[in-house]
């Protein structure tokens, strides 16, 4: 599949009750570092957009995992910077057009009833059925036109299925979708090469995505997904695929991964945007699909601190740094 992407800032929905009582708790000070904790899948809540309780996605040895504060910095590094302009933006937040937006997520137990899926590119696709459970959240609701994620992660299983452009048929009996992707949460296999999955990157979402229970936590220990307009018709690991048709090498490949200098100042960014910024120092982004410049991928919580978020908008660009990549793949 070639086909370009690009992604939506659109709206969701909705919030377990567990998720919300997730929050109750007095997070600790961002300077407190809370305990690790390799979690047991069944140890998340279920519901859409529900706390993880400190699972970490994928095994401690995958990409998404990986500290870069110390890997070195790409030789071509300022060379793709000054190519991608603009400042950070939350593409998450409480309120936009009147409710929470990002990327939803759905947990379900092992024992959710699976649907058939069917896929417009088959052939880069996991085939079905899906654990999709009856109202799953949609990435801009019920009627978006956008990229319509749906993503649904099987805690007992320790599977996550994630959809692109998906659609409810015969009031959610089945679905229809662009592409698809199943990943075993207890390896580091990646999808085969030149394959795409619900990203244009052919990554997982869900790993990158920022949530609220992790921030709330005061700690991210994971790279987290961002977007820019231009890409090249290239990729590197954990990346499978591309989505662009250029080649010019000023231009960044699928799953190159970006980390904000340790030079740049954060500690007067409120307390949201600061354990984000501290992320993105750890654990960098990693460029998963063409959309805005810049642009972070989150989940929806209607108790996110749009202001707080907002700050993030005084980050430019230039405050980061390409980490030095493996082989490129070229097509």
């Amino acid at each position: 599949m070639t086909a370009l992407r690009t992604g939506w800032r659109i709206a969701l929905a909705g919030v377990s009750l567990g998720a919300l009582l997730a929050g109750c708790a007095v997070p600790p000070p961002l300077d407190t570092a809370p305990i690790e904790v390799d979690a047991s899948p069944l140890a998340a809540q279920l519901g859409a957009n529900a706390s993880l309780q400190g699972l970490r996605i994928f095994p401690k040895s995958n990409a998404w995992n990986k500290r870069v504060d110390t890997s070195k910095v790409d030789k071509n590094s300022k060379k793709l910077i000054k190519g991608i302009s603009g400042h950070l933006h939350a593409d998450f937040g409480a309120n936009w057009d009147g409710g929470p937006f990002g990327i939803p997520y759905v947990v379900v137990s092992g024992s959710q009833a699976k649907v058939p899926v069917s896929f417009d590119y088959a052939d880069e696709s996991d085939r079905g059925p899906y654990p999709i459970p009856a109202g799953a959240p949609i990435e801009g609701g019920p009627g978006a036109d956008g990229d319509r994620h749906v993503l649904v992660l099987d805690r007992d299983h320790k599977l996550l299925y994630e959809l692109y452009d998906a659609h409810p048929k015969n009031g959610g009996t089945s679905w229809t979708a662009g592409s698809g992707a199943v990943f075993d949460l207890t390896t580091n296999k990646l999808r085969p090469k030149g394959w795409t999955s619900a990203d244009a990157a052919g990554l997982p979402i869900l790993p990158g995505l920022v949530r609220y229970d992790e921030v709330a936590s005061g700690k991210i220990t994971h790279a987290i997904r961002f977007t820019v307009a231009k890409t090249r018709k290239a990729y590197v690991s954990p990346a499978r695929h591309y989505a662009s048709s250029s080649r010019s090498s000023s231009l960044p490949p699928m799953g190159m991964r970006v980390r904000l200098k340790k030079s740049f100042k954060i500690s007067g960014y409120p307390r949201q945007a600061r354990v984000i910024l501290q992320a993105m120092k750890t654990y960098g982004l990693i460029l998963a699909d063409n959309g805005s410049n810049w642009f972070v991928s989150g989940a929806p919580d209607p108790r996110w601190d749009d202001a707080a978020l907002n700050k993030l908008k005084k980050v430019p660009g230039s405050a980061f740094e390409v980490v030095k990549m493996g082989k490129i793949t070229k097509r």
